[in-house]
């Protein structure tokens, strides 16, 4: 979306100190200005990361002087935006993150939701219906339809026929609240699997490091961040929490399975569909992963493209939503 409104607009894009969103913009070669970092998984350093960051990006907003803010709802762009008196275009899957809807959603103009997730969702939060606009898609769909840019992923060797990609969750998010042991799950899957590349995709370097001594040298643990469509490419099965990478993973036709460590409305809607499997347990996880392995992978890409192509480019809602806002401004400003 950045590299389309570019064409036309100048644009501020900014970001924290997050290791994943930093190493990804530079894979897909977006400049952005690094304001504050992450509060990480403590409560007080996520407060005081937040405050330290609203401080910074007021000065840099106020100096930029925007038409119009978008954001992932993000908290700090929303207070910064409420005080400087900029509109607000927030877009938002994820109702289950319930911190940062009530630190957001109260100040936002218009938020943009898939259509599959009711707007009750939101309207519990502070906004209105009519401020709620949904579009026929899912957020991934932008990931899928985009470039595929060259990363670590590429050079990585693989010597076994099939390959089981793991991704870990999100720990470190004020949502997170699963019991779920991932690093048993990886050690039977290596045991079950062993003619099959293991790779394991963790989010922290903490984490990383972690993983790296407790699991065995029969797993790939990846120290460096990758492009998902890339590594997905060389996936034969995934296995997810249930986020962002289940979904994208769902929607490149790669067989999918969630050990739903946060339960959320776009995994719910894709096990649903049947794009998706859910797995309670490891015993679970076992038994779908070599059922998958030895799935029709053509089925699956195929019935992944025509979900795909029956959705509409969330873009396209938000040019037609900043039209709305830029009208209404003016409008406003005539009255007077």
């Amino acid at each position: 979306m950045i590299k389309r409104l570019e064409k036309k607009n100048k644009l501020l894009c900014t970001s924290r100190k997050y290791r994943e969103a930093n190493q990804l913009a530079k894979i897909r070669k977006l400049k952005l200005s690094i304001i504050g970092k992450h509060g990480g998984g403590d409560n007080f350093e996520k407060l005081q990361s937040s405050a330290d960051r609203i401080k910074k990006l007021s000065v840099i907003v106020k100096k930029f002087s925007p038409d119009i803010t978008i954001s992932f709802c993000s908290p700090e762009a929303s207070r910064v935006s409420y005080g400087l008196g900029i509109k607000h275009i927030a877009f938002c899957n994820a109702p289950h993150a319930e911190a940062v809807m009530k630190l957001s959603v109260p100040l936002i103009q218009k938020l943009l939701i898939p259509k599959h997730i009711p707007k009750e969702e939101f309207t519990k939060y502070g906004i209105s219906k009519k401020n709620i606009i949904q579009y026929n898609a899912m957020d991934e769909y932008v990931i899928v339809k985009g470039k595929i840019h060259r990363s670590t992923a590429s050079t990585l060797p693989l010597f076994k026929p099939q390959t089981i990609l793991i991704r870990t969750s999100e720990l470190k998010a004020a949502y997170f609240s699963s019991q779920i042991n991932i690093i048993q799950i990886i050690k039977k899957i290596v045991n079950k699997f062993s003619d099959c590349n293991v790779l394991v995709l963790g989010r922290y370097s903490d984490e990383i490091s972690y993983l790296k001594k407790s699991l065995s040298k029969n797993i790939t643990v990846l120290d460096r961040v990758v492009d998902s469509g890339e590594i997905l490419a060389r996936s034969d099965v995934f296995i997810g929490s249930g986020g962002t990478m289940t979904s994208e993973a769902a929607l490149r036709g790669i067989p999918t399975i969630s050990y739903n460590a946060i339960p959320n409305l776009d995994e719910k809607f894709l096990v649903r569909k049947g794009f998706v499997k859910r797995a309670k347990n490891s015993n679970q996880i076992i038994k779908l992963t070599k059922k998958l392995l030895n799935s029709d992978k053509g089925k699956f890409q195929k019935n992944a493209k025509l979900f795909l192509d029956s959705m509409e480019d969330p873009y396209l809602t938000l040019v037609n939503t900043i039209k709305q806002l830029k009208y209404s401004s003016t409008k406003t400003k005539n009255s007077n």
